[in-house]
């Protein structure tokens, strides 16, 4: 943000060009209705905010060399509680004294009674007539109200001079700390350009791309964009101020991309052009190349003493003779610069000032002469090629827009890119949009117009309900299907299962049998061992009687 110190510097500056017994007048933007009761974003008058810094609708400032009570007058809104709740704060006459340095502050309500009296005895008046009509009216009868108290002394001033000669020559240098601001918003869209160009994909969009980058500035800190976005796919590349963005990216058509972002009032201008599906086809590839080598002949011409056409005829001179070597201009080339034929496919100039203003103030020509290039100017530099629906020329070369643009500062030596880090070979867009990067929007295979947008969404709606529906039958199916065939598995297992126990009880039946028919076996055995035992001791016994019987015969 710039400081205090530095506009109070700019405001000394501006009134030492106006000299004594003058005043300068200048108010700032108003509010303006978008439709009913809604207003648009406000953005202050750029010359205003450039002396101020003030931010607020319905303001005046007010300088007077020399004024013994301050020479920095702000006429602004008064605090007010009521309306601060429903449309924001106020700094009031205490806020603008304290806050933004003014000399002195008085309710805007109150400019019509204070203001003459602040003219009166002013031989000039600094003021840019056409700008702001009702305030130019004003401004007039306040004057005429001082003609008419010439018989009192009071002298009305009799010489009108434009602000805008003294004021936007002084914002054609830039300070260092302009040139901060300028780098910043020079990086956030940058970035932003780089996720585009991961981003982009046949099927999307053009508002989408659009969307994208309104998504990264806003993120990054540029609170607005300092132009509205042009996003051009295929033949749309070719309008040079096209803002509909609303046709969807086709399979093998360039894109041609200019934003910027605004920070802190700074603006950016910067043009990307590059393959939808991240492949330059040859024809592509020749027309791109020859607007890049242009641009980068255009730039080698920004340094201190080289005047303002410099990188345009450059630029010119490069595009034609590119143009005749690939057969789309025939002719000797100085002949055809002469005639004015490379317009055909190049119409706008090569650059412009950049500032607080995309198109930003200053003069190009100074006495009917070409003014020369000095350190603290920044201008941009975007030469093109533009086919269109040629038919003089090849199908092949047809519909294709192609425009390179940078921000370029005047230095001591030289120049500096302030956009360099935006990639803009073919090598680099080209490896940059095949990297494997998260994308925030997934292509659609088809891309939807805007009218057809609801009828769209309803049919995807019925379509996903249809599939859920069926899904849900399917499964129903199943679970009934599962529950059909579940009790008959149930009851092959029982089966199984009684069989098993049927064979596992007989099997304990039979070998129970064939123990109890061993045990019998082997007593009947053991019983049947007895009784012979008994009658072998029975024989012996007797075997032992015969014999005690025969011996005692033969004692007798």
């Amino acid at each position: 943000m710039t400081e205090t110190k530095e506009f109070a510097k700019r405001r000394k500056h501006l009134m030492q060009d106006m000299g004594a017994d003058s005043i300068a007048i200048l108010p700032t933007a108003g509010e303006q209705v978008r439709n009913r009761d809604v207003n648009y974003t406000f953005r202050p008058d750029s010359d205003f905010l450039y002396l101020t810094g003030f931010w607020e609708p319905e303001s005046v400032l007010v300088l007077i060399p020399g004024r013994k009570h301050g020479e920095y007058v702000l006429f602004c809104r008064e605090k007010d509680e009521a309306q601060e709740v429903w449309h924001g704060r106020r700094a009031g006459q205490e806020g603008v004294l304290a806050a933004y340095g003014a000399d002195d502050s008085f309710p805007i309500t109150d400019i019509d009674e204070i203001l003459p009296g602040l003219m009166e005895n002013k031989t000039r008046v600094f003021y840019t007539m056409g700008i702001h009509a009702d305030f130019d009216q004003r401004l007039t009868g306040w004057v005429n109200q001082l003609k008419q108290k010439v018989r009192m002394g009071v002298n009305a001033p009799g010489e009108f001079v434009a602000l805008d000669h003294p004021l936007h020559e002084m914002r054609l240098f830039k300070s260092a700390n302009e040139i901060k601001m300028m780098k910043k918003a020079a990086s956030i869209s940058c970035q932003a350009h780089k996720r585009l160009m991961k981003t982009c994909k046949p099927g999307l969009l053009e508002y989408q791309l659009e969307a994208e980058f309104v998504h990264q500035c806003l993120f990054n800190g540029c609170r607005d964009l300092a132009y509205p976005s042009i996003v051009g796919g295929g033949e749309n590349a070719c309008i040079l101020h096209y803002t509909e963005n609303d046709a969807p990216l086709k399979e093998g058509d360039l894109v041609l991309v200019d934003a910027g972002g605004e920070y802190h009032g700074y603006a950016s201008d910067i043009t990307r052009t590059y393959p939808v599906n991240g492949h330059f086809s040859p024809e592509q590839k020749a027309l791109y190349e020859l607007v890049l080598e242009a641009q980068q002949a255009a730039i080698e011409m920004v340094y201190p003493g080289s005047h303002w056409n410099a990188p345009h005829e450059v630029a010119v001179k490069v595009i034609t003779k590119g143009l005749v070597r690939l057969g789309l201009l025939k002719g000797r080339v100085d002949k055809l610069i002469k005639d004015a034929a490379y317009k055909a496919f190049y119409m706008h100039r090569t650059g412009h000032w950049l500032g607080l203003d995309v198109h930003d103030v200053g003069d190009y020509k100074i006495d009917n002469e070409w003014r020369m290039l000095e350190p603290g100017m920044v201008l941009t530099i975007e030469p093109g090629i533009y086919t269109g629906d040629n038919r003089k020329i090849a199908k092949k070369w047809r519909n294709i827009g192609i425009r390179i643009e940078d921000d370029v500062r005047v230095t001591r030596t030289g120049y500096e890119v302030l956009t360099a880090n935006a990639p803009k070979s073919v090598a680099e867009i080209e490896t940059l949009m095949a990297a494997d990067s998260a994308s925030v929007i997934s292509p659609k295979k088809e891309a939807v117009k805007p009218g057809k947008r609801a009828v769209s969404q309803k049919r995807a709606v019925s379509q996903k309900k249809a599939v859920s529906q069926k899904r849900a039958l399917s499964q129903k199916k199943a679970l009934s299907r599962k529950k059909a065939t579940s009790p008959k598995k149930a009851t092959l297992k029982k089966k199984t299962v009684s069989r098993k126990k049927g064979i596992s009880r007989k099997k304990a039946v039979s070998s129970k049998k064939a123990v109890t028919r061993k045990k019998a076996v082997a007593s009947a055995s053991g019983k049947k061992k007895v009784v012979r035992k008994k009658r072998v001791s029975k024989t012996k016994s007797t075997r032992k009687t015969n014999a005690v019987r025969k011996n005692h015969v033969k004692n007798k």
